[in-house]
């Protein structure tokens, strides 16, 4: 059986001319850079740059694999005492209610406690933990709030709503008026803010704002995508919430004093 090598076009042929003819003007430049050396600079001409190394981490970022229950201190303390025993009666409870998730260990927080689990907890499974819990004898359920998944800050901004609420240029809308706002609104009964709410007018001669609010939300994003350009009303005005990036703050220079540029860059 006769074995033919693979021939090559005349675009292949033609680009390996031109690659090789490259590397010659590049060792005729530099004439100390060796072959290695060469390499890495034609790459970085051609636009190829050598990736970075992938560095493998000791740690790592908030596992789902986790239910956090806010408490008191108090609280925290007595439970974790009989963690043992308690995370036997859970694994018992999650069984009988033919769940998969099992507790696999508790430990504090400065929040209140962590049960780390097995796999990522559903709506279920909290709500057998979180009665377990506020029946146990060492716990005072009225400090204790709903277990809930790992959280991160999510940012959005909510447009259409006057500077001045009233009409009037000395009553302009602050954070309690936001905060007001929300409460009256169906859509945020389950949104917890992590800051006040930040009002900025949307350009300095309107009577419209933009109202900036940081909430907490799930790994999963699904408290913002429920909240990003849905409507609602205030009065006779239509209000819609956009997402938003992390907003670091406005640039200040220490030397004139001016917005908008670092010290480092000033001019003056």
């Amino acid at each position: 059986m006769n074995s033919t090598k693979p021939t090559k076009s005349y675009t292949q042929a033609l680009r390996q001319i031109a690659s090789t003819s490259e590397v010659l003007k590049i060792k005729e430049s530099f004439l100390a850079l060796k072959a290695n050396q060469i390499d890495w600079v034609n790459d970085i001409i051609k636009g190829n740059p050598k990736p970075k190394p992938h560095i493998q981490m000791t740690t790592k970022g908030l596992s789902r694999k986790q239910v956090i229950v806010p408490m008191s201190n108090d609280n925290n303390n007595s439970f974790i005492k009989n963690s043992a025993f308690h995370i036997t009666n859970i694994n018992r409870l999650l069984r009988n209610a033919k769940l998969e998730v099992a507790v696999n260990f508790i430990r504090s927080n400065p929040i209140g406690l962590v049960i780390v689990t097995n796999k990522v907890a559903i709506q279920s499974d909290l709500q057998i933990i979180s009665q377990y819990i506020k029946k146990s004898e060492d716990i005072n359920k009225l400090q204790v709030e709903k277990p809930r998944l790992p959280q991160s800050k999510l940012y959005l901004k909510i447009i259409g709503i006057p500077f001045f609420p009233n009409g009037k240029t000395q009553d302009r809308l602050n954070a309690s008026d936001v905060k007001t706002i929300l409460k009256q609104n169906q859509i945020f009964d389950d949104i917890k803010l992590t800051s006040r709410p930040r009002v900025i007018k949307v350009l300095p001669k309107s009577d419209m704002s933009i109202v900036w609010i940081d909430i907490w939300d799930y790994q999963s994003r699904s408290k913002a995508k429920c909240l990003i350009n849905w409507c609602f009303n205030v009065g006779k005005y239509t209000i819609t919430i956009r997402g938003a990036n992390m907003n670091l703050g406005v640039l200040q220079c220490k030397n004139c004093w001016r917005w908008g540029h670092t010290t480092f860059s000033c001019r003056i």
